[in-house]
């Protein structure tokens, strides 16, 4: 009787076991997000020197790929040796096409400016600049944030429109959170899970992986999407 009822046990707790772990595992399925070519979100990547030369006719056959940011500029004086070949190759494609420039806190704004306006001209855009934020580079959040807003402030005279803002979920956290509400964000997280800000903030794009694949780029390639009802007609570059 005694062996019988340790059975029954068993099976019970077998039971509760069996049934929590489909409970998580439909849970898990459920928050997941599935990107690459499985959703319905607009994709795009970002490219520099880094991936060396690009067969942009094959990435042009990507269908998964509706835009592209290229890097320009980083810093004052920084130029990235690709950036002339790739927008030109990949305008040839028909793809739509930004620059970004990484923003280096600590070197003076006007000469960044004058660094990615040389290479950032806006008769060859079709989407709006990109202003790539990864770095306190050792200043204090204040003072960085100073700095970061004068930039843009002159970005947004030089090109008479907003930049977007591209950096990561944790970064935004610790030194921009309630700051950029009046931007378009691009967020960089590595998860299968959607980002959530601390604030609570809408995110325009996500950057969900740097270690894509795709044709006609060899290694690793940047892929983000547009988030819920965004498109690709907030980030076009307005000529006027």
């Amino acid at each position: 009787m005694l062996a019988y009822s340790k059975i029954c046990t068993f099976a019970v707790m077998k039971r509760i076991l069996i049934f929590f772990t489909i409970l998580f595992a439909a849970t898990a399925l459920h928050a997941q997000v599935q990107c690459e070519d499985t959703c319905q979100h607009v994709h795009g990547i970002d490219l520099s020197h880094y991936q060396g030369n690009v067969f942009w006719e094959a990435v042009g056959q990507n269908s998964s790929s509706a835009y592209v940011y290229l890097k320009a500029t980083e810093g004052g004086d920084r130029i990235d040796p690709k950036f002339e070949q790739n927008i030109r190759l990949a305008h040839r494609q028909g793809l739509k096409v930004g620059a970004y420039h990484f923003y280096r806190a600590v070197t003076d704004q006007r000469l960044q400016l004058k660094n990615f306006r040389a290479q950032c001209r806006p008769q060859e855009q079709d989407l709006i600049p990109m202003i790539d934020v990864e770095t306190t580079t050792k200043l204090p959040t204040e003072q960085f944030c100073d700095s970061l807003f004068k930039f843009l402030e002159l970005v947004e005279a030089e090109y008479k429109q907003k930049p977007l803002i591209y950096t990561g979920a944790n970064f935004y956290d610790k030194h921009l959170l309630g700051k950029l509400d009046n931007y378009l964000v691009m967020i960089a997280q590595y998860t299968d899970y959607e980002p959530r800000l601390k604030d609570n903030r809408d995110i325009t794009m996500w950057q969900y992986t740097a270690k894509g694949r795709i044709r006609g780029v060899n290694g690793f390639v940047d892929q983000s999407r547009f988030m819920g009802r965004h498109k690709l007609r907030e980030i076009r570059f307005r000529h006027y």
